[in-house]
């Protein structure tokens, strides 16, 4: 009787359990071509402060530090602030990795991020590569409207898109 009723326990708690997992990591992936040298690509992406020069959501960067120790704050056109901090910062593989250390889901609909960009070369040109794993803004278990995964995944799509369009362009001079 007692395992019968234990397991009648169980039974009723699994509907719960599955309800109430919160959020599960998103992942972004975008690449583009780009009719130039990995190194003259790098000298644009590789420029912390530039990401405003080239991303047509952003009105500003502010940098603090260098490399590694880098925090940028990105400025988007609407006056919204997310705060940045390099994890990896190498000129030599023309590799860089990020993670989103204050953020604002008004702004951008993601609570956390981690992010690479990466330049490699490409036939006679080169290949960039934005990688993000995140989560969405609302991480509770009924999100908000702009809040959900979708949300999320629409924002971190078309930042990267809009960037590497913007990144190609500023490189080849069009």
């Amino acid at each position: 009787m007692k395992s019968l009723v234990r397991t009648l326990g169980i039974l009723l708690l699994l509907p719960a359990v599955a309800l109430a997992h919160g959020p599960t990591p998103q992942k972004a992936r975008e690449q583009i071509h780009i009719d130039a040298a990995p190194g003259a690509v790098w000298e644009v992406l590789g420029d912390l402060s530039s990401l405003a020069d080239w991303q047509p959501r952003l009105k500003a960067v502010q940098v603090e530090g260098s490399g590694k120790q880098a925090k940028r704050v990105l400025v988007f056109n609407d006056g919204g602030t997310i705060t940045e901090g390099m994890d990896e910062y190498d000129p030599e593989r023309h590799y860089m990795g990020y993670r989103l250390s204050k953020e604002d889901p008004e702004v951008f609909p993601v609570s956390f991020y981690t992010a690479t960009l990466e330049v490699k070369p490409d036939g006679n040109g080169s290949k960039v590569e934005w990688i993000a794993r995140f989560y969405r803004g609302d991480t509770g278990n009924f999100p908000e409207e702009g809040q959900t995964d979708e949300a999320a995944q629409k924002a971190m799509h078309g930042f990267f898109q809009d960037g590497l369009k913007g990144l190609k362009a500023e490189v080849e001079g069009g």
